[in-house]
């Protein structure tokens, strides 16, 4: 079913494919936030845990792919051409934080198959709290940016 906006008209089964991406975006956040409150004690733990964190890479590159090509935060700056600067840096974080969740995956990896993982997990759990905290801050200043320019754009942030 398409739905008719004054700017685009918007699939709904695509939509809501995007708003179940998110969920396990975010589920998956929360398990490796629970795991790291945890100390790992097994083998399978920690094949288990580095599984994990390789699909949070993975689900983030799709979440930021689809802001990026669906135009999350397109719509905004069309409509508040003010905030392109706040926007352009929102959209250069998904590089850094894609790069920095890769770059634990890869440590995390090098870490288990010396097996070591068990050993250096509260580094590699350190890392993920900074990586996390900023995502969250990241996605919280993307919906701030697109209220900011809906607001303004039908008035109510007068």
């Amino acid at each position: 079913m398409l739905l008719q906006t004054k700017t685009k008209a918007i699939n709904s089964a695509f939509l809501e494919e995007i708003k179940q991406l998110n969920r396990e975006l975010w589920q998956l956040v929360d398990d490796l936030e629970v795991a790291c409150n945890y100390r790992l004690k097994t083998t399978d733990g920690c094949m288990f845990f580095c599984v994990r964190l390789t699909r949070l890479r993975d689900q983030l590159a799709t979440h930021f792919s689809l802001e990026e090509a669906f135009g999350y935060l397109d719509d905004p700056v069309e409509i508040a051409p003010r905030l392109s600067d706040l926007a352009e840096n929102l959209l250069k974080e998904h590089r850094r934080l894609q790069d920095r969740i890769s770059e634990l995956v890869n440590f995390t990896w090098a870490l288990q198959n010396r097996g070591s993982l068990q050993v250096a997990f509260r580094q590699v759990a350190k890392e993920f709290h900074g990586f996390h905290n900023d995502l969250r801050r990241h996605e919280r200043r993307e919906q701030l940016l697109i209220l900011q320019a809906y607001d303004d754009d039908i008035g109510v942030g007068d």
